[in-house]
């Protein structure tokens, strides 16, 4: 994995040196406080870089793990499974405490030891959820995971974005595709801890194993500077182009989650697939969606976010169009699907370069844009489940087109809206 990380480094970057603030290794919030600046080398960047796409794998592993371990939680606990899918929300409801709280931690403290405090919180959490054997300590445990995962999730972008400044569209399509390799990666380890020892202790234990040396790591890389001067950072930000962009992911990731998580059921129900076709149809989005993150990575470098953007629009409504218009048909479904899949997939990182090249994204900014798509990925996905069961499975393509057509509008309107672009930070090369 780790030439992979250096390759896609060195593909994206370009020569650039940044000053950086040192911490003390004193382990608390009174040590937080900068000190002096150093020399920040392309080297120390990449490195830093390489350690953000670590910590994303993680976090693709961690959320994906939890829909297959659903039965084993069930019986761990011995709870219905209506009660058990409580694990959901309450990981969903940490991760909107995650990212809220965490936008505002990484303007203020240390971003790497603040990155190493929610490791450590990942790592416990993971080696406590399969040894629960009550719902109420497996919701407490879920609940902590999503809060740390919200924070890192904000810390990885958002310090992408300050030390790449203007040029971090490839970076950030880097993060999500090292994402998508975790949520591609956690079924086969799945697979094989049941294979090996019957249950999930060791798929879990393995996560927590994994964040120790990526902690190790974090806690020497020096800091990053802040992309944002101090009195800006500190200054009232302008709220309706903060809203808008929340608004965008909220509708984004709730297009997003709402097909892959129901994409299995509607076409099972809809007797289009079977259920090991299903299985693999759900494989084939997720399939798509990874490889078009990694052809992203090249995209942004050659196109201008909001053309990226027009053209992923584009894909998706033909995408969904095909399948409404032959919704009998088991090859326009597979067609659709891969099309959605690889049409969405780098939507989210180009809605964070767009932001970052129109006003000032500070880790507060980004903590809105993420409480936003941590909403989107509690209600669209519940929304359409309550509607597949009340009025059959042909919602799905309707709240999905409905969804589309809201974000296709709201980017509209942010690209019309008058915005503050960040100046471009200016490199210490010496």
């Amino acid at each position: 994995m780790c030439p992979a990380l250096a390759w896609i480094c060195l593909c994206a970057g370009e020569t650039r040196v940044w000053r950086t603030r040192r911490y003390p290794l004193a382990f608390s919030l009174g040590y937080l406080s900068p000190m002096p600046t150093i020399q920040y080398t392309r080297l120390t960047a990449y490195s830093s870089t390489a350690v953000y796409y670590l910590s994303f794998i993680i976090l693709g592993l961690t959320t994906a793990a939890s829909g297959p371990s659903l039965l084993k939680f069930a019986e761990h606990t011995a709870s219905e499974l209506e009660h058990i899918s409580l694990v959901f929300v309450f990981s969903s409801f940490g991760y909107l405490i995650g990212s809220f709280l965490g936008g505002r931690a990484f303007d203020r403290f240390s971003s790497h030891r603040l990155m190493f405090i929610t490791l450590t919180i990942m790592a416990v959490t993971c080696a406590l959820i399969p040894a629960a054997r009550s719902l109420a300590v497996l919701l407490f445990a879920m609940l902590f995971n999503g809060l740390s995962a919200g924070i890192l999730d904000v810390g990885c972008n958002t310090l992408l974005l300050w030390i790449h400044g203007k040029r971090a569209g490839p970076f950030l399509n880097g993060l999500h595709f090292f994402f998508g390799i975790g949520s591609l990666v956690a079924p086969l380890v799945f697979a094989q801890a049941l294979l090996w020892t019957g249950d999930i202790y060791w798929l879990y234990w393995f996560f927590a194993i994994v964040c120790v040396p990526i902690m190790i790591w974090l806690w020497f890389l020096p800091e990053p500077k802040h992309g944002v001067a101090d009195e800006v950072r500190k200054a009232p930000f302008s709220l309706l182009p903060v809203v808008v962009m929340a608004i965008l992911f909220f509708l984004y990731v709730g297009l997003e989650l709402g097909f892959g998580n129901w994409i299995y059921t509607y076409a099972f129900t809809l007797n289009l697939e079977t259920d090991i076709t299903a299985a693999r149809l759900t494989s084939a989005f997720w399939g798509s969606f990874t490889f078009g993150r990694l052809l992203g990575i090249w995209i942004s470098t050659c196109l201008r976010s909001k053309t990226i953007l027009f053209m992923d629009i584009v894909g998706c409504a033909i995408s969904i169009a095909i399948m409404v218009l032959w919704k009998d048909s088991s090859l326009a479904l597979r067609v659709g699907t891969v099309g959605l899949g690889f049409s969405i997939a780098s939507v989210f990182p180009t809605f964070l370069m767009l932001a970052g090249e129109r006003m000032q994204v500070t880790g507060t900014v980004t903590g809105w844009f993420l409480v936003g798509s941590g909403a989107g990925s509690m209600l669209l996905p519940w929304l359409i489940g309550q509607l597949f069961v009340a009025t059959g499975p042909q919602t799905m393509t309707t709240v999905l087109s409905i969804t589309l057509a809201g974000m296709s509008l709201a980017f509209l309107f942010f690209l019309r809206m008058r915005t503050h672009p960040p100046p471009e930070p200016v490199p210490n090369v010496e």
